[in-house]
């Protein structure tokens, strides 16, 4: 494959640090009886006002340039540290969000482009020229529970790959169905034991079963039906549609072997900073493939879900936050760049992650390695940007690496946007594990799920996904 010269903008920067912690305790009229405690209070108000300010600052110094585009955000010399996430309902200049109105029409738009800005990159707009055939139609699939169909969806220039899409709906349903949405690591045959299913042509992942030289054979085919999981989903009256990931782009560091090279503008010869990665990518596919589906009689447009194990996870996420037609989230084992904040992480940093897979980000988001606490964004305003939908965030006790710690505290500081929207957020400890059954003191609008289980997406996840898809998207009567 060819390389891609992408830019890079990181260099070593200084950091400040404050040794001074936050304390849960608040400042009263009287003098305490400590003057330390009240001395190390003073001092952490004065820091977090002097941040707040000269967070504001920078922010100024852009606008009064007349800065109204993403593109004119505070470079990252600019922008201050700031350890503390920020806050989801204070806007970037530091005006507080009061209503829905102010959530809607200014934060919600400023945070994606931030997050465009700052980590995923840039995405085109949607296509007007999206076309769906169907090339095959099964309708006896899974024992003649469900029709499969095989869609070739075209869009944008002529010279650009089309999305294949696998499509199973169940049969015996009363009305259109609830569809899952998903890229898979391994082609659409894997999903189910048909041999009449089209491998993918390119690039595939030598860890996928039945793959020799970097290409798909037979010998692969339902080789991840206990991933995807088809016959429970249409038992439980649930429609699956998935999609090669590398049908959009190849998961390698060139990005010039998929969707990147058919948008770059005239006389364009690579990717800018803040142009989108192949994570970016991916989810503007998800959005492409939901543009297909709300067409269809036989699919509720109303429930829509999103989902993805690990950095489909981040996917998932993505898509569900920026797409707001998908009515559900489940970013599973999504990790670093989804569900696990950026500050603060003790396994798979933002410096590691960009290192081993510079492409999954835009190269804006390189220079925050080492310096997470310059972040204008943090994943629980990727969380929050579902709100109000629902969003299931499984995990595995042992899967320590894709850090249920940090993506719990995603949900918690996402749970305050959720609230102010009216919904009902985290409710309890925001935790349910194993066997134990949904019910409305354990589970509110975002769940963090888990089992004891290693980095794996299979059955027993399902069923709990499922689980929470019936109570948040039931059936109209």
């Amino acid at each position: 494959m060819g390389t891609q010269g992408r830019l890079r903008s990181g260099s070593s920067r200084l950091r400040l640090h404050c040794g001074i912690q936050h304390s849960s305790g608040s400042l009263g009229l009287n003098w305490p009886s400590n003057w330390f405690v009240f001395l190390q209070g003073s001092l952490l108000m004065l820091r977090e006002r002097i941040v707040r300010r000269a967070w504001v600052f920078a922010v100024l110094c852009c606008l009064s340039l007349g800065a109204v585009s993403a593109a004119e955000f505070p470079s990252f010399e600019q922008l201050p540290v700031r350890p503390e996430p920020p806050d989801p309902l204070v806007m970037l200049d530091g005006t507080p969000v009061r209503t829905r109105d102010d959530w809607f029409n200014k934060r919600r738009p400023e945070l994606k482009a931030l997050f465009e800005h700052y980590m995923y990159g840039k995405a085109p707009p949607p296509p007007d020229n999206l076309t769906a055939t169907v090339v095959r139609t099964d309708e006896k699939c899974l024992d003649g529970k469900a029709t499969l169909r095989e869609v070739t969806i075209k869009f944008g220039p002529k010279s650009a790959p089309p999305i294949n899409l696998l499509l199973i709906v169940p049969n015996g349903r009363k009305g259109p169905a609830p569809v899952f949405v998903g890229l898979n690591f391994c082609g659409n045959h894997t999903v189910l034991a048909d041999p009449q299913v089209a491998m993918p042509p390119q690039w595939i992942y030598s860890s996928c079963v039945g793959v020799e030289k970097e290409r798909a054979t037979d010998k692969g085919r339902g080789t991840q039906k206990d991933v995807w999981c088809p016959d429970l989903l249409v038992e439980r009256g649930y429609a699956l549609a998935t999609l090669y990931n590398a049908d959009l782009d190849p998961d390698t560091p060139e990005l010039t072997d998929g969707i990147h090279p058919h948008y770059l503008s005239a006389g364009q010869e690579k990717l800018g900073p803040n142009d989108w990665g192949t994570i970016r990518a991916w989810a503007w596919g998800v959005s492409r493939v939901v543009d297909y589906l709300v067409t269809r009689p036989d699919i509720d447009k109303t429930r829509i879900c999103a989902v993805g194990h690990s950095r489909l996870g981040k996917t998932a996420l993505f898509a569900a936050a920026f797409d707001e037609r998908i009515a559900l989230s489940v970013p599973h084992q999504s990790g670093t760049g989804g569900m696990a904040m950026n500050r603060g992480n003790d396994q798979e940093t933002v410096e590691r992650i960009n290192k081993v897979f510079p492409h999954w980000f835009s190269d804006s988001f390189v220079p925050f390695g080492g310096n997470e606490s310059k972040l204008p964004v943090d994943q629980h305003l990727l969380v929050a940007l579902v709100a109000p939908r629902p969003l299931f965030d499984g995990e595995g006790d042992q899967d320590k690496w894709a850090n249920f710690d940090n993506a719990m505290l995603s949900l918690k500081g996402a749970d305050k946007v959720y609230k102010f929207l009216g919904g009902r957020g985290l409710v309890g400890s925001g935790l349910v594990s194993g066997d134990e059954t949904f019910t409305d003191a354990n589970c509110g609008d975002l769940v963090q799920y888990r089992r004891d289980e290693k980095h794996v997406l299979n059955r027993a996840y399902w069923q709990r996904i499922l689980d929470f898809a019936d109570r948040k998207l039931p059936a109209s009567r």
